[in-house]
């Protein structure tokens, strides 16, 4: 089984621009890699309007190496503005989506993990998250982050999935593609904002920080 092609050990300085490359663009895009772990990126941009998946060569992503997978395993669909995981029992093995198998159809979420056969295709959707800012009025209220603030805690608070530790500064600048020192000063400047001042142990800060973004709903679980 493979292992989701989001962890940042799987992916090389030049995986992770052109991840950055693609979330700047803007349209929701699927991220896998192949059986030479190699990264692949399918953006479902306006021209795009339905997707195949399965092992023959015909699809749209082609999983020929995935012996698991069927020939025509599931497809995506555009409705409006989302896009509709399908899979109408064509496949042999089932498709799930962060372990859930789905009958049917199923609305996907950013963030969110395909299993098709021993292959992970993780679904992104970071529309409108570089242009405008990020505001949270419930529970802490009238937070207001930019756009490059916003990833840094998307990426400061991606490892509470796993554990009670949040990332340290490497790990959100090989994430982000940036230097540590940007990252430290970003966090030092979301600290302020999330109202975490001196009388807060430094060494409580991260998580601290990592709770309210998560808490504000300035960061949703969705993304991470």
């Amino acid at each position: 089984m493979s292992a989701s092609p989001l962890q940042p050990h799987a992916a090389t300085p030049a995986d992770l621009r052109e991840r950055l490359a693609a979330e700047r663009r803007g349209s929701p895009f699927l991220l896998y890699r192949d059986d030479e772990d190699r990264q692949h990126i399918v953006e479902l941009g306006a021209d795009r309007s339905r997707i195949t998946l399965g092992r023959s060569e015909r699809n749209d992503l082609p999983l020929r190496w995935d012996a698991e997978v069927s020939r025509i395993h599931a497809q995506l669909e555009r409705v409006g503005d989302e896009w509709i995981l399908i899979d109408d029992e064509l496949s042999r093995n089932g498709t799930f989506v962060d372990g859930e198998r789905i009958h049917g159809r199923r609305r996907l979420r950013g963030g969110e993990l395909i299993a098709i056969g021993d292959t992970r295709v993780a679904f992104l959707a970071p529309a409108g998250a570089f242009t405008a800012t990020v505001t949270a009025r419930h529970p802490l209220g009238g937070i207001t982050v930019t756009p490059a603030q916003h990833r840094v805690l998307v990426a400061l608070c991606r490892p509470l999935l796993h554990g009670p530790v949040p990332a340290s500064n490497r790990e959100i600048a090989n994430e982000l593609v940036v230097a540590v020192d940007t990252v430290k000063g970003s966090l030092s400047r979301l600290f302020g904002v999330f109202g975490l001042g001196e009388d807060v142990p430094q060494n409580h800060k991260r998580a601290g920080l990592a709770r309210r973004a998560l808490e504000s709903g300035i960061v949703r679980r969705d993304e991470l």
